[in-house]
């Protein structure tokens, strides 16, 4: 923490130079996959290990390794323009913040759970009941849109054996896996929250024209990225007949591009399809005659 509080210090310090700053997880599950975010969209860093601050060569942007718990209060105040950070850790800190993407990684739910043995019916079972958390905030607004009275114990790390030592009756904590709760005997009965990284900004860094054109532009990229992630880029030969047809099928592009191919009535299609409904369109494309199918990844995609 003091490091933390040496760096915002300097930060505070530092005149304005026409770059923008972000803060990442310096530790933890969101920290390699925000660094990745950001070499994808272009934005090339000085080496970095052990330290707390790092340059970017080629984009105007100065990168902050932060704990995660500390992000939103400096993008709120100020001291960064930008960060990436668990939509659960911006929820629970109340931060004033701009959200701007969710970005598909560091994805979990923040869950109630119980013990095994219990006899649970529904959420209204937890009324009167303990219930140990890391998230206070989080849990107790939940508890108000339920209506639910149970008293709220915040614990700062290893919630999931507080019921076996009788300091709670349930858990509410996040859940990947499940499989901490499984050791320990529990079962998650109820999501309170479904959580993922998400890249949040200073509301007055938006407001500011030069700022927000850096934003808007780095924006942009990490969003080619997010949806190339999401796409398949997919080639097939048809029948020139069928051209109709698979254009009704193809989902998502404006038209697909075509190509004549040397034998007589047959055509190459070309077009890019959501992973969600890649096999639907796959095996329908195949009722067309459609052959030889190839799909390759995107790595980037601009949309206009």
């Amino acid at each position: 923490m003091a490091e933390g509080v040496a760096l915002r210090k300097g930060m505070e310090m530092e005149p304005d130079t026409g770059r923008l700053k972000i803060s990442l997880q310096r530790k933890g599950r969101l920290a390699e996959s925000s660094l990745r975010v950001l070499i994808s969209a272009g934005v090339e860093l000085e080496p970095a290990e052990g330290r707390l601050f790092a340059r970017s060569r080629s984009f105007p942007l100065d990168v902050l390794f932060l704990r995660d718990d500390d992000i939103p209060e400096y993008v709120q105040d100020g001291i960064t323009d930008l960060g990436i950070v668990g939509l659960n850790v911006l929820k629970e800190k109340g931060a004033r913040v701009a959200q701007l993407d969710l970005l598909g990684f560091g994805g979990c739910e923040l869950s109630l759970a119980v013990p095994k043995h219990d006899s649970y019916r529904s959420i209204y079972d937890l009324e009167g009941k303990r219930i140990a958390t890391s998230y206070p905030n989080v849990l107790q607004a939940f508890l108000k849109e339920k209506k639910i009275k149970a008293k709220v114990i915040e614990i700062s790390g290893s919630v999931e054996i507080t019921p076996s030592l009788d300091v709670a009756d349930a858990i509410c904590d996040l859940v990947s896996t499940g499989s901490t709760l499984r050791i320990h005997e529990l079962e998650p009965v109820e999501v309170v929250l479904k959580s993922e990284a998400v890249l949040v900004a200073n509301p007055n860094s938006m407001k500011e024209p030069w700022k927000r054109e850096l934003i808007d532009r780095l924006r942009t990229r990490v969003q080619s990225h997010l949806q190339a992630r999401k796409t398949k880029y997919v080639m097939m030969n048809a029948p020139a007949g069928s051209l109709e047809e698979i254009r009704q099928i193809l989902p998502g592009m404006k038209s697909p591009t075509v190509v004549p191919l040397a034998q007589d009535g047959m055509i190459a299609v070309h077009t890019a399809v959501p992973e969600e409904f890649f096999w639907d369109v796959i095996e329908k494309l195949q009722g067309t005659g459609a052959t030889d199918i190839l799909v390759v990844p995107v790595e980037k995609m601009v949309l206009s």
